[in-house]
């Protein structure tokens, strides 16, 4: 038997605000951890920011697919390595701090 529409229109708004719940609290997971790592203090413009995080976001899905592929316990040193290299770029900075 199908759902009538207004069961699918209820269906779509219930999962819609658990969009934004889920959004919600994933946003503040990452503000308080931004904010701990000092990024509230620095200045840049919002889009060099997200294309920071966007870059790490990368690296942590290339780690991760990486050691997906692996069925041994060496799939730690990938995500220490991303850490190594995060470590490495915050040092690098660049003209946007300032």
């Amino acid at each position: 038997m199908k759902k009538p529409s207004s069961r699918i229109r209820e269906e779509i708004a219930r999962l819609q605000d658990q969009l934004k719940q889920a959004e919600t609290r994933e946003a503040e997971r990452i503000g308080r951890i931004a904010l701990k790592a000092g990024l509230g203090e620095v200045e840049i413009e919002e889009s060099e920011l997200q294309a920071a995080f966007e870059e790490i976001a990368e690296m942590f899905r290339a780690a991760k697919a990486r050691s997906a592929g692996k069925k041994q316990a060496g799939g730690t040193r990938t995500i220490d390595e991303t850490s190594a290299a995060l470590a490495s770029g915050a040092d690098a900075g660049g003209p946007s701090e300032a």
